[in-house]
């Protein structure tokens, strides 16, 4: 699994750091930060959840 984030679209809702906070992180001036783009396998379930309660769709998996 391959994470990115489009910043550009971010909202700063901060439910993709809530959902797995080992791969995202909230950055100070509110937008999403990157931690982890190929995260490791026991990961991918709390990543998923991130990308479909993401409100701005700014989490994209492949």
């Amino acid at each position: 699994m391959k994470i990115t984030v489009d910043r550009e679209r971010c909202v700063g809702a901060g439910q993709c750091v809530l959902a797995a906070p080992a791969v995202f992180e909230q950055k100070e001036d509110g937008l999403v930060e990157l931690l982890r783009p190929e995260p490791e396998q026991d990961l991918h379930e709390a990543v998923t959840e991130a990308e479909l309660i993401c409100p701005s769709g700014a989490i994209e998996l492949s």
